[in-house]
């Protein structure tokens, strides 16, 4: 961070750092707690700009080793006692945002001092869009910068992404095949808590090849547990784990169902029907945005004030749009339409071929590639200008009377009372 300034900023500006001309970074402080005991952080870091300065301290954990909420405590006491801002955690432990914490501490300790969090997956996602998208002003500083890539990115620093669904996996995986997992199965939650992370870890894999910022929303005011809540009680209902990513100006958000019970999983996407034209021809603007898509894509059709749809596989509708019409009024325009791709459930643990996180990552990527980039909203054309009109031709003006011949000129002369009498 101090070496490539736009790489810092990028990352500090998250936690409300001032953009200082230089960045003060430090390795193993050391303070005393109250107790006069020595502690010491991994690091602090520290930002000046006019007469504003902000200090926070640093944690970091590597590999598979988790942070210690008392470690953490103990950080943001050092930090409240000696006017730091807050203290800043880094791990593999992947989080929805950094505002949330892997740890669980006393609320009472974050009045005054925040805590922040980043995964290592995050630090590599930013170093990588900086480096391939925004660019560095620098050539020695994009050196320096590709030097730190390439080192998080080898499995030897410790520093990796998403690494498996955990021990509790296969367990929880045939529980909920079989149909006998329940809400309150503590192997559920474990699951819940890796998906979630996985989930994270796919946003950030789009986001380092699409240099954009892909989320996964949530509703408003959801907290990570309810989250948690809500994916236990779905994988005990349903034996399935959603996820939804957000990718800025798609078509449409990418939806992904991993099916347990079914041993699939399905990646989706929803786009809205043209709002203009017969049912037919709605059908059609889509057939051929999918010229080139698989066949064995699931196409459904919605229609307005109908809880019933109509769903077929592409190659069928190919062959006959009417396939999608609706059956109780053929002439009800559709007014969306989900494409579906479905694929057999990687079994394995880890992240080797035919596992379960490689290929669901294989499957989001490819379905981003081949379907949702490809598409395009409808847009109503503008409204047009009538074609330019000749002018309306006008009535002649009627000309003054004329004379048929001389001698009707004469006798008019004649009994024209203002005619001059001719001289005798």
């Amino acid at each position: 961070m101090r070496a490539v300034p736009e790489f810092g900023h990028a990352l500090l500006k998250e936690l409300g750092a001032p953009k200082s001309p230089v960045i003060d970074t430090f390795a193993e402080v050391r303070f005393k707690d109250a107790d006069g005991k020595t502690v010491i952080p991994d690091g602090a870091i520290v930002c000046k700009r006019g007469q504003k300065t902000w200090t926070c301290l640093v944690e970091v954990k590597t590999g598979g080793a988790p942070l210690r909420p008392e470690q953490v405590a103990s950080y943001l006491d050092v930090a409240r006692d000696n006017g730091f801002d807050g203290v800043l955690t880094i791990s593999n432990q992947i989080t929805a945002s950094n505002s949330e914490s892997p740890v669980t501490v006393d609320k009472r300790k974050l009045r005054r001092t925040a805590l922040w969090h980043f995964s290592w997956w995050r630090v590599l996602t930013e170093a990588i869009v900086q480096h391939r998208f925004r660019g560095i002003a620098d050539p020695d500083q994009a050196w320096i910068l590709g030097e730190l890539i390439a080192y998080l990115d080898s499995s030897a620093s410790g520093a990796g992404g998403f690494e498996d669904m955990g021990d509790k996996w296969v367990a929880v995986r045939k529980s909920a095949h079989e149909g006998t997992l329940r809400g309150n199965d503590a192997e559920a939650r474990a699951v819940a808590e890796r998906w979630e992370e996985f989930t994270q870890y796919l946003g950030l894999g789009l986001s380092q090849d699409l240099g954009r910022s892909v989320v996964s929303p949530r509703p408003r005011n959801q907290t990570t547990p309810e989250r948690l809540d809500e994916s236990v009680k779905e994988l005990a209902a349903d034996g399935a784990l959603t996820a939804i990513l957000r990718v800025p100006d798609a078509v449409g958000d990418i939806r992904i169902r991993a099916d347990l019970r079914a041993r699939q999983t399905l990646t989706s996407v929803t786009l809205d029907a043209p709002r203009e034209g017969r049912a037919k021809p709605r059908i059609n603007w889509l057939l051929r945005q999918l010229a080139e898509a698989p066949a064995d894509l699931r196409i459904e059709a919605a229609f307005p004030s109908a809880r019933q749809t109509t769903i077929e596989l592409l190659d069928v509708v190919r062959a006959d749009p009417d396939k999608l019409l609706y059956a109780a009024d053929p002439k009800r325009e559709p007014k969306a339409f989900t494409i579906t791709l479905a694929r057999a459930m990687g079994q394995k643990r880890g992240k080797a071929e035919g596992s379960f996180v490689r290929e669901t990552r294989a499957q989001t990527f490819d379905f981003y590639r081949d379907i949702v980039q490809q598409l395009k909203a409808w847009q109503a054309r503008p409204p047009k200008l009538r074609a330019h009109e000749e002018p309306v031709p006008q009535a002649p003006s009627p000309e003054p009377p004329r004379f048929e011949d001389e001698e009707a000129r004469e006798v008019g002369d004649a009994t024209d009372p203002l005619a001059m009498p001719e001289a005798s």
